[in-house]
């Protein structure tokens, strides 16, 4: 993996503009990892692809993460601080391959969530419907006994364990923030997305770095790529010669 260069970056933020956040995952990867094919990052598990994005993010600045969130008890605005090293440990715990469950007699084989079931799954119009496509591209065998089993034949709670399980293999693909709030002790938990995160984040960058290149154009003549080949420090300097 490598960080993206600035022109780079802006040509995958552009492109985002058309595209939902899974594609935009991936279009961020294909240009990172250029050791791997688009359909082998399209085929690793949920947890995998945010741990590479993860590591991503801190090769473009740093582990450190800063966020705000809003309780939802006061309605108070909380400075979040996270650090990615601390988020990526839980990667190392995904379970790759296939994955053998047996529950109340039902034996089971299942795959983790990919891109790919994302992408499949995003016109169901329910959570419950995303939740049983899903399943059903994910559980590749259920027999009991020798006999196999329909899953929508499968008891509600074996298919809650079955959830369960998934999410325990691929602990990055839900990872869950507990917090408490400074001002009124409210506590909650919530997820922390890396994939809309750090869009956000590339979106700030993105209008700054247009800014600074539409500024030392006018100044001195310059060519956009000429502008976000300069080092932040140099274009800095630049942009305070000119009284930006």
């Amino acid at each position: 993996m490598r960080a993206l260069s600035a022109g780079e970056l802006l040509d995958v933020w552009e492109a985002g503009f058309a595209q939902p956040p899974t594609e935009r995952a991936l279009a961020l990867l294909a240009v990172a990892c250029p050791e791997t094919s688009p359909d082998a990052l399209a085929a690793i598990s949920i947890g995998q692809r945010d741990a590479k994005l993860i590591m991503l993010r801190e090769l473009l600045w740093g582990p450190r993460m800063d966020g705000v969130v809003v309780c939802p008890n006061c309605r108070d605005r909380i400075e979040l601080l996270l650090n990615t090293q601390q988020i990526y440990s839980g990667s190392q715990r995904t379970t790759s391959g296939a994955n053998f469950l047996s529950i109340a007699g039902y034996e089971m084989t299942l795959r983790l969530p990919t891109s790919l079931d994302v992408i499949a799954v995003a016109d169901q119009s329910d959570a419950e419907g995303c939740r049983t496509l899903m399943l059903e591209r994910c559980l590749t065998s259920v027999v009991k006994g020798d006999a196999p089993v329909d899953l929508d034949k499968l008891p509600p709670e074996v298919m809650e364990s079955v959830v369960t399980s998934m999410a325990e293999a691929d602990p990055l693909a839900d990872i869950q923030l507990h917090l408490t709030c400074p001002s009124c002790e409210h506590r909650w938990h919530t997820v922390f997305d890396i994939v809309s995160f750090l869009w956000t984040e590339i979106e700030v960058w993105a209008w700054r770095i247009l800014s600074d290149v539409h500024t030392l154009a006018r100044a001195y003549g310059w060519r956009e790529r000429d502008i976000l080949t300069l080092s932040p420090t140099r274009r800095q300097f630049y942009l305070n010669m000119v009284g930006a």
